[in-house]
Formats: C-alpha cells, structure tokens, sequence
C-alpha cells in the first residue's frame, strides 16, 4: 500500500512540473500569450480513447480493432498536442522559448500519464471506482 501512495505521491510532482513548464511557457514577461494553454484540451482528451477500449474489450492480451482504434486515436491526440505550440511559433503567435517550454511541459506530462496508468492500470483487481 505504502508503494502506490509514494507512485501517487511523484506522479503528483511530475504533473505539477509540467503543469509549471506549460505556464511558464505562457506567462513569463517576454512571452506573455496564452495560446499554448489550449493544449490542456489535449491533456484531458488523451487517455479518454484507453479507458473506453479497455471498458469494452475483452480481457485477452491479443490486439482487437477496439484497442487499436483507440491507440490511434490517443496517437493522434499526443501528436496534435506537440504540434500545436510549433505551429503557433511558426505563425509568430507565440515565441520560439515559449514553445520550447510548452514541449518540455508536454514531455512531462504525457510521462505521467502513461506512468499512471503503467503503474496503476495493469492489476487485475484495479477499478476505476476506487480514485
């Protein structure tokens, strides 16, 4: 039990780091546009496509057009995340540092979405009603 508080414990740290990466990114005096913010948006959507495939897939460990269908979506989701702050930088919308933090925030934080659900998604007693 002490394990999976010490994992909630530095996948908590790890998101507030990349949460503090992606405002620094907009909020520093010399950036100061909060565009890249939207990729929030990203945050929230990415691990949606899992839970629902893992919710209705079978439980064998053979691939199924659901649980690819879903990689792919999350796939797309990540990748739209990390382009997203390039291509607000080649408009000129946003500097070059700015997207440079927003990616370092992203890194972080798509880590800690899959450390998430490496560390708390793989048992065969885990339900999502216990968080």
């Amino acid at each position: 039990m002490m394990a999976g508080i010490k994992a909630l414990v530095a996948l908590s740290f790890s998101g507030a780091l990349g949460l503090t990466f992606l405002l620094l990114g907009c909020a520093l005096e010399q950036f100061g546009v909060y565009w890249p913010m939207f990729v929030l948006m990203f945050y929230i959507l990415s691990p949606i496509p899992n839970l629902i495939a893992r919710r209705h897939a079978d439980d064998t460990e053979s691939s199924n057009a659901c649980r690819e269908l879903a990689y792919f979506l999350t796939t797309g989701i990540v990748v739209s995340a990390y382009g997203l702050p390039v291509v607000l930088a080649r408009k000129s919308v946003i500097q070059w540092g700015a997207c440079g933090l927003v990616m370092a925030g992203n890194c972080v934080i798509f880590l800690t979405i899959l450390g998430f659900f490496l560390i708390f998604g793989g048992g065969d007693d885990f339900s999502w009603e216990q968080w």
